[in-house]
């Protein structure tokens, strides 16, 4: 479909010598060195239990490329796991981080002048900087995740590791003893692999899929299932047969392709961090600014047929079992784009031809059994937030889709727990977390911890939370998220008071803040921007640099 870019063009002639010469002081002969050299990103790491069986993935990924007749080469990436930064200093690392990834592997590939790509990743970050950095390169790139976790089990139901937050509550409110919460603690992350809901790492694989950088079927195969270790070796060998045909990743990465995306996104309720990764993605695929307008309108077209935890009480494994990502594409097939190229060389069509639709009634349904007739994310506006904010009705109680209530303000997330836990926060309060967006935070964290340490209060069918801060893929309730404008650019969030009235109106994608606009501006002309001691480092140039996340949160 298109001309190979570099294959093997710094090892030709005497002007490769010195480059074969490095490349033979490793082992590699000059029968490989003929060969398309495809590099693996293996982002591995025993700190981050969503990497931990990627070696295993390495190993097989390695073995395609060399049936397939390519010569693998190996280098990583940094890999921070979400759930050890939450709640302290190192969520605000998290998001950034994303971009550095996609730079590494930018400076590593160019470098180098590989032929092809495989990318190794699976938690929330990692795959989307890996993704970026394919859009990016523009070279032939396949993605592999490591699969998700297994469910932890406690008295007979299933949970993801998430329930250790909440146990927090249930100690707090004496309904569990110490010993009990050190049995939870011990029972709640079973094994390796991303976690075990359909939170943004899950989410984010499920995108790949989706997009058509990696195989069909392959996002939600269990990680400790031998599916995953044959999909990896088919990744392997699927990244030569691009390489050999021209298929580089733009040619995959479309608008087309992004909004079949952006369909299976709304079709499963996946996690709202989502959408500023994929706006991310569109941007580095060389297509511009990917409009918040755009995910809204796929929310109002198409229906969510995919309910996984925290939206229900079926995990990755039951989705899996259910048929997965190419079964919601085969019940969402109508509202995608079937002439899209995948992965595997062949159209969205060619492979849904193959594919069954729900195996599993009760986690996947048709469209005309849909669990909602829209989409599980959504856009809001209003004068709360005039560029746009994301929230998930997918996760969110009936009675609060539609809530007015009074504010109470909080500068940081830790000052918002404590008193959740104090029992500071009243019933059907409207908890507003602000300065916690890109350059408030900075770093954008996610308000992960206030949301559970309601419902572990049991406040989480009564009280909102609304902020410039992202929210995690396991949070369920009602929370709006991205406010943009951001307190810390002057956005009215920074204006709010406690005790002002807000709506939040979801069918109809409405947030109101109940203040006029002559107190407002009242506000406004005694508002001072508050500014964080931050540490010397990559913070404060990611604070300089990032954009709002209304356009993803990109740094330019």
């Amino acid at each position: 479909m298109g001309e190979l870019k570099y294959y093997n063009s710094l090892l030709k002639q005497d002007e490769g010598a010195l480059k074969r010469a490095l490349y033979k002081s490793m082992g590699f002969t000059d029968e490989a060195l003929e060969k398309p050299l495809i590099a693996i990103v293996n982002t591995y790491t025993n700190a981050t239990p969503g990497h931990y069986n990627l070696n295993q993935v390495c190993e097989q990924a390695e073995r395609g490329i060399l049936a397939a007749g390519g010569t693998a080469m190996t280098f990583g990436t940094i890999a921070p796991c979400d759930g050890i930064a939450e709640g302290h200093e190192g969520m605000r690392y998290i998001l950034p981080s994303r971009d550095l990834i996609t730079a590494s592997v930018e400076c590593m590939v160019r470098a180098h002048r590989f032929d092809g790509l495989v990318l190794l990743g699976s938690c929330d970050k990692i795959v989307p900087g890996l993704l970026m950095a394919a859009a990016r390169l523009d070279i032939p790139a396949v993605f592999c995740n490591s699969g998700p976790m297994q469910p932890a089990c406690y008295k007979g139901k299933h949970y993801d590791g998430n329930i250790v937050t909440e146990a927090v509550g249930w100690k707090k409110r004496g309904e569990i003893d110490e010993d009990e919460f050190k049995k939870i603690e011990n029972l709640a992350e079973p094994g390796c692999g991303s976690c075990a809901m359909l939170g943004t790492a899950n989410t984010m694989g499920c995108m790949a899929e989706a997009l058509g950088m990696s195989l069909p079927g392959s996002a939600v195969i269990p990680a400790v299932h031998a599916d995953r270790m044959k999909m990896a070796y088919a990744t392997g060998q699927a990244v030569v047969e691009l390489v050999k045909k021209g298929i580089t990743a733009r040619q995959i990465i479309t608008e087309k392709s992004v909004e079949n995306a952006i369909t299976v996104l709304m079709g499963t309720g996946g996690s709202t961090n989502a959408i500023m990764h994929l706006q991310a993605i569109y941007k580095e695929a060389g297509l511009g600014h990917l409009d918040l307008e755009v995910f809204d309108r796929f929310s109002r077209s198409v229906p969510q047929i995919a309910s996984v935890y925290p939206a229900s009480p079926y995990d990755m494994v039951d989705f899996y079992e259910a048929g997965g990502v190419q079964a919601v594409m085969k019940e969402l097939e109508a509202h995608l784009h079937g002439d899209c190229i995948t992965a595997n060389g062949c159209s969205v069509s060619d492979n849904l031809n193959g594919a069954s639709g729900s195996l599993r009634n009760e986690v996947i349904r048709g469209e005309k059994e849909a669990f909602s007739a829209t989409g599980g994310v959504a856009i809001l506006k209003g004068n709360l937030a005039p560029l746009g904010a994301v929230v998930k009705p997918a996760a969110i109680p009936e009675q609060l889709m539609r809530v007015k209530g009074k504010a109470r303000v909080f500068h940081s997330e830790q000052e918002a727990c404590l008193a959740i836990l104090d029992g500071k926060v009243a019933a059907h309060s409207m908890v507003v977390l602000r300065y916690e967006g890109p350059k408030g935070g900075p770093g954008m964290p996610e308000m992960y911890r206030p949301m559970k340490c309601l419902e572990g209060m049991g406040l989480s069918d009564t009280c909102t939370i609304i902020t410039d801060g992202r929210f995690s893929g396991s949070n369920r309730g009602c929370f709006v998220g991205h406010i943009s404008p951001e307190a810390y650019e002057g956005g009215v969030l920074a204006l709010v008071e406690d005790g002002d009235e807000i709506l939040i109106d979801v069918p109809e994608r409405r947030l109101e803040l109940f203040v006029s606009s002559e107190i407002l501006e009242t506000r406004k002309r005694s508002w001072v921007r508050p500014e964080k001691e931050l540490a010397d480092g990559y913070l404060k140039t990611y604070q300089r640099i990032s954009k709002s996340a209304a356009e993803g949160a990109v740094v330019e």
